[in-house]
């Protein structure tokens, strides 16, 4: 609604929703009904240099050091997480990059573009290591799975894929919806789920 004398937004929440600590840095909101609280942060450091256009996928290698980040200007960037100094420019993919993702060596990048193409890249010199084909449409996200012998991949032609990086050939399409995939998690199954066999679901 404004800022008080002090300088700090004053804010009012929606039905349902309580304004707890607001400080120059941070506003904590509570929803007493759902007993949850969220405490939004503000940025301490932006780098506003490192892409021209909008962003479209950002991780962070596991030690912390190097951040990765994609693009609608078509480029996939490695930079210093400290500073936000360039390291390293990654060309290869045609149009828009949508996703990119650090395996957890910290040492390769996976990334997906509208190209339909799923690249594997080399942090230390931005070599393009892999690049897997078999998509008939733009991949919207990846993961990694486990240290990052395969790969998974979702697309807007309606199929997820399974990757092997060894011999850069897909292991199976895990699904085929009809429509586009936005998204990929990847979890560990709970001990106690029964996941069956690949030959006979439960």
């Amino acid at each position: 609604r404004g800022l008080s004398t002090e300088g700090l937004p004053d804010i009012a929440a929606s039905e349902g929703f309580l304004v707890g600590e607001v400080t120059e840095k941070s506003i904590l909101i509570s929803c007493p009904n759902e007993n949850v609280s969220t405490k939004f942060l503000a940025p301490y450091t932006t780098f506003s240099r490192i892409h021209q256009k909008s962003i479209t996928c950002l991780d962070i290698s596991s030690g912390g050091g190097l951040g990765v980040s994609t693009s609608t200007d078509g480029t996939m960037k490695i930079w210093q997480a400290a500073n936000g100094e360039i390291r390293r420019l990654l060309e290869g993919h045609v149009y828009d990059v949508n996703c990119c993702r650090f395996f957890p060596s910290g040492l390769v990048v996976l990334s997906g573009g509208m190209d339909a193409q799923l690249k594997v890249w080399s942090a230390e010199d931005a070599s393009c290591v892999v690049t897997f084909k078999g998509h008939k449409g733009g991949i919207l996200d990846a993961a990694i799975v486990d240290r990052g012998r395969n790969v998974l991949s979702c697309s807007r032609d309606g199929t997820a894929r399974l990757w092997d990086c060894g011999t850069s050939s897909c292991l199976g399409v895990l699904t085929d919806c009809g429509s586009p995939v936005n998204g990929i998690a990847l979890g560990a199954a709970h001990a106690a789920l029964d996941l069956g066999l690949p030959q006979e679901a439960p």
